[in-house]
C-alpha cells in the first residue's frame, strides 16, 4: 500500500469517527448505516488501490448492510 492510499484510508477513518461522535441524535439504524458506509468506503478503497468507484461501491454497500445490522 503506497503513501496515498494509507493517507486516503486513514482519512475515511477519521471521517467516520468523527462524523458519529458528533451526531449524538441519531437513533442506533442511523448510526449503523454511518458507520456501515465509512467502513465499507474505506474497505473499497484499499481493496481497489484507491478507486473512486470501489470506494462509493463500497461505502453503498457498507451503508446497507450497516442500515440492517441496525434494525
Amino acid at each position: 500500500m503506497n503513501t496515498t492510499h494509507k493517507y486516503v484510508a486513514n482519512l475515511m477513518i477519521a471521517f467516520v469517527v468523527l462524523s458519529t461522535v458528533g451526531c449524538s441524535s441519531m437513533s442506533a439504524r442511523d448510526k449503523s448505516t454511518a458507520i456501515g458506509a465509512g467502513v465499507g468506503g474505506v474497505a473499497g478503497a484499499v481493496l481497489t488501490g484507491g478507486s473512486a468507484l470501489g470506494t462509493v461501491g463500497g461505502a453503498a454497500v457498507g451503508g446497507v448492510i450497516g442500515n440492517q445490522i441496525g434494525k
